[in-house]
């Protein structure tokens, strides 16, 4: 059992936990693909008990028990679109919908308010000529998030790739007002500090109140990096729901 705290810095809307960087924390000790189950708003700057079993790792609130998120082994099955031009990318930034509407403006992942080695400034538009609702963005980890050999943190690519997956819906649909329930996701490698890379996301099928995406992280040359499956919850208030961003 360990005990940790999401700290401020790391929301998603004001008072919970940024979902991919949750789901990322579930997930770091875990071998291979993985999916993280988020159940409750993440409480932010308490307690928290982080407890390892042999099936991967649940998140409890420390003296009520009560169950917030868990981390299992899993197979992920997603083909992923080839990316952008590293050019292509920077473009597409220009049409990221919260330069214009307040979504989230403090999102660890997506906020505009938050600074360079605050947030990770991940502003994901729509790819110029690409199916509607096909997303990219530029991103450059910063050595705030990163350990000792200047690899960025695997709960930083987790969150990184976030909200592309929202914001790839606000564009196929023009709406917002969902919140991450479920991610699984899959780190090959992780981006260096100052490596630019590319996220892109996808919408792919929306069910009743649930909407999938696939995302994914490159380096400028296309390898792929990492790779993710979301489900996001549509419709619920913030106190009520999931975590996410």
């Amino acid at each position: 059992m360990t005990k940790i705290i999401i700290t401020q810095q790391f929301c998603g809307p004001p008072n919970s936990g940024n979902g991919g960087y949750v789901c990322g924390v579930l997930a770091k000790d875990i071998e291979g693909p993985t999916v993280a189950v988020l159940r409750a708003r993440v409480p932010l700057d308490i307690d928290l008990e982080l407890i390892a079993d042999a099936d991967g790792g649940a998140l409890i609130m420390d003296e009520q028990g009560g169950l917030i998120g868990r981390g299992n082994a899993a197979t992920l099955t997603l083909e992923v679109p080839p990316p952008p031009s590293l050019s292509q990318a920077r473009q597409a930034m220009a049409a990221y919908v919260a330069h214009e509407t307040r979504i989230h403006p403090i999102c660890f992942t997506c906020g505009p308010d938050r600074a360079e080695g605050d947030g990770l400034r991940v502003f994901a538009g729509q790819i110029e000529g690409a199916a509607i609702g096909h997303v990219a963005c530029v991103w450059t980890p910063h050595p705030a998030f990163a350990d000792a050999d200047g690899l960025t943190h695997t709960e930083v690519v987790w969150a990184a790739l976030d909200c592309p997956g929202f914001f790839a819906w606000v564009a196929k649909e023009g709406r917002h007002g969902a919140l991450l329930g479920t991610m699984t996701g899959e780190v090959i490698r992780r981006p260096r500090t100052g490596e630019d890379c590319i996220i892109t996301a996808w919408p792919l099928v929306r069910e009743g109140r649930k909407e999938t995406a696939g995302v994914a992280l490159f380096t400028a040359d296309g390898e792929l990096l990492a790779r993710g499956h979301q489900v996001w919850i549509m419709g619920v208030p913030p106190a009520q729901a999931p975590a996410g961003s």
